[in-house]
């Protein structure tokens, strides 16, 4: 059969996309067209530098239907991976990414296998073509995401890695930083989110010659984003926003431009959108980390010798800070160093500071720390200074303190605490704060009344020694559960139980019910008694110290009012008696609590015991939870007084704000200031003009109605009455003489 008008050796597409439909039918033109590739392929390897269109259109035929003619094609793929390989840096840009994007499509038809494909193009990642590198990038992370998607596949990923470490020590800088962009890009996703991964950038990347490798590992430690571009990027959109609004206002309304301003409110809403959600950094890399000890030794050993930027000198100070304080290292030399920085006048000085306070943890020996302390309260801590700098200073000691608390000693902390009454709000609430972290950890250092009035958390306090392990033995605040407990309940040590149940303080769950029923009873009248105590107490308090001030303005207002509750008079030892015996006629009735009164330790040792065998026998639900955090939180309140500020929890990292928080009165808008001050005109006589008269309705006076009309309307009137000037007047005198002159 002969086929007229027959185009289909010189059209391609149509060709393809009729062996698609019926690769049988039209193998001939097929066979004819592979045939046509081997020969415009001789001649492309005479002269490989020059460009050829017919090939890269052969090449990207014969890949859109390899898929139809396997056995034909077997050797297709391997011939154009030979190509880029021998060719890869003398080929036109556009050929080779027609190449690449032939390859693409094979390993999308599963024709060419995923491991020697990547290996190639991580090769060709050297190549001066940055588009071309920018596209292999995006592919590698996507096939790599998408070969572990259902499932990891170990060994593939194993290899990668290896080929990986190879590449970061590659010669060529670019190739280096691409790998090591497409390895952080993987762990970011949670494709290469293990071990391997982090260690190999911690060996290869941080002590990479190349600076930007270097620099892109240690951002990997940090977790930084890069934030300023998105900031620009936000106000851009915003601007852009501005624009097309102002431009719908004033040009004519037409569909287009209101399809306009709809897209740019999208926009606008997504940026907003992504400024609120919280900023999620993944730090579990620098805990990966199989040698810490040695990393942070040899970066240390990195920053002495190398002569970077100081930029970059900040980036390996950061990351040796975080490694000492979350691995808990020895580097004793790393402290005399960071101290030689600590001066005002020095750049990035908070930052400075940030990483000695990262640096502390309460392994380091106190001797170590202890001159990086003095150096920082000789050099802010001085009067000489701004009460900025000051308050800076403050800061980083109670951030140090935070850490590693014995290296702060007596007469110093003594010495800091004095500026509780400096004039500078910001010095003298960050003296406070200071004063608030003591109390909680070693209230033996402070002053008598700097420690505040005592509670049931600051009397439990032991101040640790230097590598001392507090161990618990119970979990603190289930006391608060004891008797909540429906399967463990407290006996009530009545005379008229069994000896078998006086000498056990706990019920068993199958025991009978009217033991069960006994215990509750008991349970019952010691909670009764308790709290008519507690009732009691408080009214004595009430009769005899006074009122005891509730505010809410801060831990300063909370540290001014205990400084005033210790002046007071404390009770005297008859009111102490009566208290006691007020207690002892309520608890008349209950025989465990005269037991409690007449041996109190007997008591506190069985509620040890008591809470032991909690902890132990207990499954804690949330509620439990909820009530011994409640428990605790009670424990830090003194009597008759609101929570105050909890005691300062000590994180991984140390965060800026912490250091520069400084407590002034902002400047606020105009809009704030309105609105404060409409909120202070109410309530109150409206002010202006008051009418007077008795009649509001009644006319109004000509004189009146003036005040309301425009001015143009009595601008003549005006003028009349506005008197004259020494200067006209002077005219006016001698203008009438000359008229009089004139006229004799």
């Amino acid at each position: 059969m002969v086929r007229h008008n027959n185009q289909l050796p010189d059209n391609l597409p149509q060709l393809q996309n009729l062996i698609k439909r019926d690769a049988e039918s039209y193998r001939e033109e097929f066979l004819q067209q592979y045939q046509h590739f081997l020969s415009v392929l001789e001649i492309f390897r005479l002269e490989p530098d020059k460009e050829n269109k017919r090939l890269c259109e052969s090449i990207m035929f014969l890949a859109q239907v390899a898929q139809c003619y396997v056995e034909e094609l077997k050797t297709f793929p391997q011939t154009i991976v030979d190509l880029l390989k021998t060719h890869s840096t003398t080929l036109d840009p556009e050929m080779r990414n027609t190449f690449c994007r032939a390859l693409i499509l094979l390993r999308n038809k599963n024709l060419i296998s995923p491991l020697d494909l990547l290996e190639l193009f991580f090769q060709l990642l050297r190549c001066p073509d940055k588009a071309l590198r920018k596209f292999l990038e995006n592919h590698i992370i996507t096939d790599i995401k998408n070969m572990n998607a259902k499932q990891k596949d170990m060994k593939l990923n194993s290899t990668l890695q290896n080929f990986m470490y190879t590449m970061l020590k590659d010669a060529n800088p670019k190739a280096a930083k691409m790998s090591i962009d497409i390895m952080i890009e993987l762990y970011k996703k949670r494709i290469w989110n293990d071990a391997k991964t982090v260690n190999v950038i911690a060996t290869v990347g941080c002590f990479s010659k190349v600076t930007k490798v270097m620099v892109a590992s240690l951002k990997f430690f940090l977790g930084t984003d890069d934030q300023d571009e998105k900031s620009d990027e936000d106000s851009d959109k915003e601007a852009d926003l501005k624009g097309v609004m102002m431009a719908n206002r004033v040009n004519k309304k037409t569909k287009k431009r209101k399809k306009q301003l709809e897209t740019a409110k999208k926009l606008y809403n997504q940026a907003q959108k992504k400024k609120t959600k919280a900023v999620s950094f993944n730090f579990s890399a620098v805990h990966l980390i199989h040698n810490p000890q040695g990393m942070a030794e040899n970066l240390f050993k990195q920053l002495q010798n190398g002569n970077e930027r100081f930029e970059v000198k900040l980036m390996n100070l950061d990351v040796i800070s975080r490694l000492i304080g979350i691995h808990e290292l020895f580097l004793f030399s790393f402290y005399p160093y960071i101290t030689r920085f600590i001066q005002p006048h020095q750049r990035q000085v908070t930052r400075i500071l940030q990483f000695a306070a990262q640096a502390s943890h309460e392994l380091v020996p106190p001797e170590l720390i202890e001159p990086v302390i003095k150096t920082l309260v000789n050099n802010f801590v001085s009067e000489r200074n701004s009460s900025d700098v000051m308050a800076i200073g403050l800061n980083a000691c109670r951030e140090i303190c935070v850490r590693c608390p014995l290296a702060m000693n007596e007469d110093l902390l003594r010495d800091l605490t004095m500026y509780k009454n400096y004039k500078e709000k910001s010095v003298m609430m960050a003296a406070k704060s200071l004063i608030l972290l003591f109390r909680e950890q070693m209230p033996t250092l402070l002053a008598k009344k700097d420690r505040g009035r005592p509670t049931e958390a600051s009397v439990e306090i032991k101040p640790k020694k230097y590598g001392e392990v507090q161990a618990l033995d119970h979990i603190p605040g289930t006391e608060a559960l004891l008797n909540a407990a429906p399967d463990l309940e407290v006996n009530s040590e009545d005379d008229d139980n069994d000896e078998s149940d006086s000498d056990d303080n706990w019920v068993d769950v199958d025991s009978d019910d009217e033991v069960v029923e006994e215990k509750k009873k008991g349970i019952t009248m010691i909670k009764q008694s308790k709290s008519e105590e507690a009732a009691s107490d408080d009214e004595d308090d009430d009769d005899d110290d006074g009122e005891w001030e509730t505010d809410s303005e801060g831990c300063s207002e909370d540290i001014e009012e205990e400084e005033d509750q210790n002046e007071k008079v404390k009770p005297s030892p008859k009111s102490a008696n009566k208290k006691k015996n007020k207690s002892k006629k309520q608890d008349g009735s209950s025989a465990s609590n005269q037991t409690e009164q007449d041996d109190p330790n007997a008591t506190t040792l069985t509620s040890k015991e008591a809470v032991q065998e909690l902890a132990l026998t207990k499954i804690f639900t949330d509620a439990d939870f909820e009530r011994i955090e409640e428990e605790q939180i009670k424990k830090k309140m003194t009597h008759n007084t609101r929570k105050r500020q909890l005691e300062k929890e000590k994180s991984e990292f140390v965060k800026l704000d912490d250091i520069e928080m400084i407590y002034k009165k902002r400047k606020t808008d105009k809009d704030t200031r309105i609105e404060s001050m409409k909120k202070g005109r109410e309530g109150r006589e409206k002010y202006g003009f008051k009418d007077n008269r008795h009649d509001p309705f009644c006319s109004k006076t000509n004189r009146e109605k003036l005040k309301n009309k425009n001015y143009n309307m009595i601008r003549h009137k005006a003028r009349g009455k506005v008197k004259k000037s020494f200067r006209e007047k002077q005219l006016a005198l001698r203008k009438h003489l000359t008229h009089l002159k004139k006229m004799k």
